[in-house]
């Protein structure tokens, strides 16, 4: 059974990307033709604006308590962000963390790349220029690196989330992990999978090269209660009632720098979280067994509480009353029909948005490839 919260959440975020794409990113889409680098400024706070709607709803509307503990984020610092999936939503439920001691405006994720065809969502996240993978490191190699050192020329700073486990926990995918370790000699795990460390490596490495990486933050995320599995359980109104994140900052002076060892340094951090999801759900179902308590927020409360109650106003009023514009102006309409044909043949011609920003940056600075490692 649906509920009226799971439709009003799942809603009130679509008609906020679907709208949010056409009248709030789709004026400056020309801007990439002209600055890559603008474009790209302007596009990660525009995004950011709708990033603070779920954590609005879920916070104040539906009551989800988020507890942070372990070492504290530096403001705007670059950073490589490694998490466990336990569920399909783990990559939104991280926004209440960020939204408190960091900014939403340097997030970028690594998704699957079926779900940039999704309207709304999807042409919101090919214009935030999220990196979207095939899971097959062949194919994905280049376009990592592409974006990667896009992002250091330009020397935008980001906050690459990253799981290498690849997939959300679910009893198939613990099932093929386990069949790993068992064929490989490793342990079974039972509340993590074990991680795919090809692209972790290869991300340190392009940042660490690029001069754009200070740390990484491995997060583990935790239930004590309920687990919303995925988009449907949330579509039911099973929100999660606590949500715990355990932070631990590297330096990334304090990194192995041969890939081998930075693979062994990933594996030994997933061991470390099988042991500490062990001791929180057979425990008091919190981390503060691990000495470290709640993390002060680099921002007040009241800001936050502000941030939150105007996100809820304006994405409230913004969709009826683009709506409305399109109901009352010939010329509106026009373009509204106009920008979702272009949003959509761009993905299907050329493959997305971010694609098209590489080109233009590449053409107007004249760099037919921007890893000039590329064919060595």
């Amino acid at each position: 059974m649906v509920s009226w919260k799971g439709i009003y959440f799942i809603l009130s975020l679509f008609w906020g990307s679907f709208f949010g794409s056409i009248f709030m990113l789709g004026p400056f889409l020309p801007l990439m033709f002209v600055n890559p680098s603008w474009y790209r400024w302007v596009n990660n706070r525009l995004v950011a604006t709708w990033l603070t709607l779920p954590v609005a709803l879920l916070e104040t509307m539906f009551g989800v308590k988020v507890l942070i503990t372990g070492d504290a984020f530096i403001p705007g610092e670059r950073s490589v962000i490694i998490m466990n999936h336990r569920t399909r939503m783990d990559w939104m439920f991280l926004w209440n963390c960020l939204l408190r001691y960091s900014y939403l405006r340097l997030e970028k994720i690594c998704l699957k790349a079926s779900l940039k065809s999704v309207p709304g969502f999807g042409w919101a996240m090919q214009a935030a220029a999220y990196i979207f993978i095939h899971r097959k490191w062949k194919d994905d190699k280049s376009h990592f690196e592409d974006m990667i050192n896009y992002f250091c020329d330009i020397r935008e700073p980001l906050q690459l989330l990253i799981f290498p486990e690849g997939t959300d926990l679910t009893e198939n995918s613990k099932a093929r992990s386990n069949d790993f370790a068992e064929k490989n000699g490793l342990q079974k795990y039972e509340y993590v999978l074990h991680p795919r460390t090809t692209g972790f490596t290869f991300v340190v490495d392009c940042l660490r090269e690029g001069k754009n990486l200070d740390a990484v933050h491995d997060i583990t995320v935790a239930y004590p209660h309920n687990i919303p599995q995925t988009e449907r359980h949330l579509l039911r109104g099973d929100f999660p009632k606590e949500i715990h994140f355990h932070v631990h900052r590297y330096p990334i002076d304090t990194l192995p720098t041969s890939k081998e060892d930075l693979q062994l340094w990933c594996h030994k951090r997933w061991e470390e979280k099988e042991q500490r999801l062990r001791s929180f759900y057979q425990g008091e179902k919190n981390f503060y067994f691990t000495g470290q308590t709640v993390i002060p927020p680099c921002k007040s409360e009241l800001r936050v509480m502000v941030v939150k109650l105007l996100s809820i106003l304006y994405w409230t009023l913004f969709s009826p009353a683009m709506c409305l514009l399109i109901y009352s102006y010939s010329l509106v309409r026009w373009y509204f029909i106009i920008t979702i044909v272009i949003l959509v043949l761009q993905e299907r011609i050329f493959g997305g948005l971010e694609i098209i920003e590489l080109a233009c940056y590449r053409f107007l600075h004249k760099q037919p490839h921007l890893n000039t490692k590329k064919n060595e």
